[in-house]
């Protein structure tokens, strides 16, 4: 039997610190794919504040504290109102006062947060602003376990292996990529998907925040890597797209890369 799952992808753009006006922006769109049928909706990164930190500086870190309760209750609203998982990236405040983490939190269809993934791979400004994670959760839903990484963090292949050997079938990938590195975006996704014969969910920011220009082109790749679900070029859009997840153990056992694999010579040979 198949196990078919409805993938929201909201391909949204944001206004540069307006998080009141992106929380409600955002709330529209998660309600056009629960209208198409998704089981699980995925935001893209920042999506609560915007991202050019060469414009928000400092203020990245006051936003994500002074909103983020109300940005958890509202996604959680959402999601137990549509009986709907939701991922949603946002700045998520630490257990130590003032520190915040570049996060990506999930709701499941009952409301409640199941836990967070923080990214784990800084770029540029990050650093200034934010805690690096050092985690590489899975979170087992009604529709298979999913693994995150966040924008940067899908150029390193041991952190989306990471995700695989303790068993995500599937894994999102919120981000603000910019429009220069397009060909890194598509050649990461396809590549994290083929080496791990997983499905990967891209769903990138659109839109200019000064210098800055996300181009949004979210896309899922399936486990041979092939793309299957592409949305376009500098434009809003909000799409629901069927995965069948049984093509995961297909495909592992027609091509056995995590079978073969020899960690113990790995080791050996980058200790030479």
């Amino acid at each position: 039997m198949s196990r078919i799952v409805n993938i929201g992808i909201v391909q949204m753009d944001s206004k540069l610190g307006d998080v009141s006006y992106n929380i409600d922006h955002a709330k529209r769109l998660i309600h056009d794919a629960v209208k198409a049928g998704a089981n699980i909706i995925c935001l893209p990164e920042l999506f609560a504040t915007g991202y050019n930190l060469d414009v928000l500086k400092d203020s990245i870190v006051k936003l994500s504290i002074q909103y983020y309760e109300q940005i958890c209750q509202e996604i959680s609203d959402i999601a137990k109102c549509n009986k709907v998982y939701i991922i949603a990236p946002f700045g998520e405040k630490g257990a130590i006062s003032g520190v915040v983490y570049n996060s990506a939190l999930l709701f499941d269809d009952e409301g409640a947060m199941m836990g967070s993934f923080a990214k784990t791979h800084l770029w540029a400004l990050e650093r200034l602003y934010f805690k690096e994670g050092s985690r590489y959760p899975v979170f087992e839903t009604k529709y298979g376990k999913i693994g995150i990484m966040i924008c940067y963090d899908a150029g390193f292949p041991e952190a989306c292996r990471s995700l695989c050997l303790k068993g995500a079938e599937m894994v999102f990938v919120p981000a603000a990529w910019r429009k220069q590195d397009k060909d890194m975006w598509d050649l990461n996704l396809r590549q994290r998907s083929l080496e791990n014969l997983l499905f990967t969910v891209g769903v990138n920011r659109v839109g200019v925040e000064e210098d800055l220009h996300l181009f949004g082109g979210s896309k899922i790749c399936n486990p041979r890597s092939e793309v299957i679900c592409e949305l376009p070029i500098d434009k809003e859009d909000v799409t629901v797209f069927s995965i069948d997840l049984d093509e995961v153990v297909d495909q592992r056992i027609q091509i056995p890369y995590l079978r073969d694999r020899k960690p113990w010579l790995y080791t050996k040979l980058v200790e030479m």
